[in-house]
């Protein structure tokens, strides 16, 4: 996972699209979600968070929290202990993010026969394998 800008020399109209198509990305990414959920509800830590997050690697927890505080959606509170205690927490922009996914899985909720119901005309009527 790169934290390079992927967006170098393009207009100015171009960079403000890359901007969001970076941010959309990094918010839908595989285990983005539930980290932002977790921190939503108020301080966690490194070991928490890979409890919570189901299949996830401490390497890819690291990288993807590294990458989600880069973006300003976590903060990182480092405690002067031995050993350190690490502490994220959902920032302001974060928390309104959070509002958004909640509203996003309230629509799939509400919409998950239909889907399922259309998927399985689509997979009747086009003979695509079922799954």
């Amino acid at each position: 996972m790169s934290q390079g800008n992927s967006c170098v020399s393009v207009t100015a109209v171009q960079a403000r699209a890359c901007t969001v198509r970076e941010a959309l990305d990094r918010v839908g990414g595989k285990w983005s979600i539930g980290i932002l959920v977790a921190a939503s509800e108020g301080p966690v830590r490194f070991t928490e968070l890979e409890r919570q997050v189901e299949g996830i690697s401490r390497r890819m927890l690291t990288l993807t929290l590294r990458n989600l505080e880069r973006d300003g959606l976590l903060h990182r509170k480092v405690y002067p202990t031995v050993p350190p205690k690490v502490e994220y927490t959902a920032t302001p922009m974060a928390l309104e993010l959070y509002e958004s996914l909640v509203a996003l899985t309230g629509w799939a909720e509400r919409h998950r026969t239909a889907i399922s119901e259309a998927r399985a005309a689509y997979d009747q009527e086009h003979g695509a394998p079922t799954g």
